[in-house]
């Protein structure tokens, strides 16, 4: 049995981590902080355990050997490498940390104590996503040309345990960075797991065109988001992330081949929808994705696949130096939105 601590206490937390700890047999939920110890109260009230007053005193409980860190972007960093420390396994929330240095430090951190470091990249986790994924490799369709992969919804204010414009969301010293970190980490992980190749170079636009803080002037973050990325090995395509899909939100991806195209999650019964150059189509209904807008929400394998590594010992998908280089693909991104220039991914 683990004994789980959970750091955070918003919406992911309890919308996946709690619960999703909650229904593993291997975990006993030994705790809860948040800032607002009030939110980590309700947190025991359903799932028992300690409601802590501060990070450190979590961290110091013999009872616990792994924890979840599920707080704004800029602490990620520091509370992971406290944790490790400690001598905790971690599981953080994406987008890693707020900077390439810190992301290498965990990585670092996480190496030089022997504990494990994995961060929520859930796409990896999904049915549909592997079984593209072993498509791919497989070459029946032949090698990938290119790609669009896109993730749009209404925004985080939606989902955010504070409802509204003050989310810590849009505040750039909290978060750093918007939709492109929230949502944009997803789909630039997601594409290199599925080609397993390296991304060469990136050319990315950020801006803000709709949400606005409750003063009425923009957010402090981008809002929308487009990036180009080539891979070494040859496939080209794009990423879009949006928090302004104020109809139905949108978490597709397409996979163009020399033989055929995969079309992930576009239809709303079939996950995987795999259309040949002759024309056969075949039709897939492997799971369904994980949406803001779901009360209930499907188990993401996130932590699954993170408390069976700790009881295994093997490699996962989700380990912190696989997420480290989708990380150093945001931050190419970002140093390419800013000068208005194509970027090398050293």
């Amino acid at each position: 049995m683990i004994g789980v601590g959970v750091i955070g206490c918003g919406s992911i937390a309890k919308k996946r981590h709690a619960v999703e700890y909650h229904n593993n047999s291997n975990v006993k939920i030994v705790g809860f902080y948040d800032f607002n110890k009030e939110r980590a109260l309700e947190m025991t009230e359903q799932y028992g355990g300690i409601a802590y007053d501060s990070v450190d005193e979590l961290l110091m409980d013999d009872q616990i050997q792994a924890v979840s860190i599920c707080v704004a972007n800029v602490y990620h960093a520091e509370i992971t490498i406290n944790a490790l420390n400690q001598g905790k396994h971690v599981l953080c929330e994406k987008p890693m940390a707020i900077t390439y240095e810190q992301c290498e430090s965990m990585v670092n951190t996480a190496r030089e104590v022997g504990k494990r470091l994995m961060i929520g990249h859930n796409q990896r986790m999904l049915r549909t996503h592997q079984s593209a994924k072993a498509l791919i490799e497989s070459e029946k369709l032949g090698k990938v040309i290119s790609f669009s992969t896109v993730f749009g919804h209404k925004g985080p204010e939606m989902w955010s345990i504070r409802k509204g414009n003050n989310t810590w969301f849009f505040n750039k010293n909290k978060a750093a960075f918007g939709s492109i970190g929230d949502l944009g980490i997803h789909k630039i992980d997601l594409i290199r797991y599925l080609l397993g190749g390296q991304v060469d170079s990136v050319y990315a636009s950020l801006t803000t065109l709709d949400k606005k803080l409750e003063n009425g002037q923009f957010i402090e973050v981008d809002d929308n988001s487009i990036e180009l990325l080539r891979f070494k090995e040859g496939p080209i395509g794009t990423v879009t992330t949006s928090w302004t899909y104020y109809g139905k939100e949108c978490n597709s991806t397409v996979i163009y081949c020399q033989k055929g195209s995969i079309h992930l999650y576009e239809d709303p019964k079939y996950s995987m929808v795999v259309i040949h150059q002759d024309g056969r189509i075949e039709r897939y209904e492997l799971d369904e994705i994980q949406t803001n807008e779901q009360d209930i929400q499907p188990n993401s394998g996130v932590i699954d696949t993170f408390i069976q590594g700790l009881i295994s010992g093997e490699k996962t998908p989700l380990e912190g130096e696989e997420a480290l280089v989708s990380m150093k693909v945001v931050f190419a991104c970002l140093d390419s939105a800013s000068t208005g220039c194509s970027v090398k991914v050293e």
